[in-house]
């Protein structure tokens, strides 16, 4: 560059190339390329941004995943799901699916009670698209940190409960753990969605132990039902019977009532007809006779017992009641009541 001076005499001085930065954006050679013009970087160092370059070549990305943009090693941003633009020789795209997946971890611990068991968990969880820079550059086997959050919550809230409690408190015991792990795993770009604890799973002789003991209470709360309805159906049993005897004596004292007044009746019609009262006693002990002899005669359970029946057996049996009826009427008023 020359410089020529106010005398008219000339002279050569050195001046500096002009500074790109220093030059209005205008101004600016259209020939240089500024680094990284390709896209804007990431003023929050957490954060991602979307990637806005453009290249030459395109790139298709999935739905529910995102492109991971490296120009030269260095994060630039990430693709949305489509077509996008970039340069080949110096970017490269990463495929980062945002799908939530899941893992399940298994937690051996002893609870307060000392029973050993079993904590099976399912973790729920995904990428965040903001911080998939954390997701992929800042952490190495996450499942496995995931997994270690799990343990050490697990092993520190088992042992403060009963074996009933763990059972009892599983909700507890989740709300827990996705705190837990969500707040260990959100600095790193991975959302936990949910946590459930799928299975406690004692001690195999501890579970048949515990099957045992429900087994003799569920048979102990049987045999006292079962008793109680033994119970239930003897006491109606004997109402039941004691109800059957009440009406049956009501109905003998009813039919003796009845025999009664047909005797009274006959003995009276017998004394209209002309006969004495020795003889209307005979006639009708005579009729008795043969009524029961008939009744047997008849009888279907054919059972039989053995009576007098000879000639001389009305008469005998006419005596002896005619006899109980005179010794009866001997006896003094004070020596027929019982003692």
């Amino acid at each position: 560059a020359q410089a020529i001076s106010a005398q008219g005499g000339s002279r050569f001085e050195s001046i500096p190339p002009p500074n790109i930065r220093d030059m209005e954006p205008g101004a600016q050679t259209i020939g240089l390329v500024q680094p990284n013009a390709m896209a804007a970087p990431s003023t929050d160092d957490d954060g991602s941004m979307p990637f806005s370059g453009c290249g030459i070549c395109c790139s298709c990305i999935p739905a529910g995943s995102v492109g991971v943009v490296q120009q030269f090693g260095k994060f630039q941003g990430y693709m949305e799901p489509g077509m996008n633009m970039y340069c080949p020789c110096i970017q490269s795209v990463q495929m980062v699916s945002l799908a939530v997946r899941q893992i399940e971890c298994y937690t051996e611990c002893k609870t307060k009670d000392n029973a050993t068991m079993t904590v099976r968990t399912a973790i729920q969880y995904r990428v965040n698209k903001t911080r998939v820079k954390q997701a992929v550059f800042e952490i190495d086997n996450p499942e496995a940190q995931i997994r270690a959050a799990v343990d050490n919550v697990v092993r520190s809230s088992i042992p403060s409960m009963d074996l009933d409690d763990a059972y009892s408190n599983k909700d507890t015991l989740c709300s827990e753990i996705l705190k837990s792990v969500k707040d260990a795993m959100h600095p790193y770009g991975y959302s936990i969605t949910n946590v459930l604890v799928t299975d406690l799973s004692p001690d195999k002789a501890l579970l048949q132990a515990m099957n045992a003991q429900l087994a003799a209470r569920r048979q102990r709360e049987a045999a006292i039902e079962q008793g109680e309805a033994q119970k239930v159906l003897q006491v109606k049993a004997a109402e039941a019977d004691a109800e059957a005897k009440f009406l049956a004596g009501q109905g003998m004292a009813r039919m003796r009532t009845a025999i009664a007044d047909g005797f009274k009746d006959s003995m009276k019609s017998m004394s209209d007809g002309g006969l004495d009262p020795r003889e209307a006693m005979h006639m009708m002990i005579t009729t008795q006779y043969l009524d029961t002899l008939k009744d047997f005669a008849n009888n279907p359970n054919h059972s039989s017992i053995m009576v007098p029946h000879g000639p001389g057996a009305v008469k005998d049996i006419e005596a002896q009641v005619r006899d109980g009826f005179i010794s009866a009427s001997a006896m003094k008023p004070g020596q027929q009541k019982m003692k």
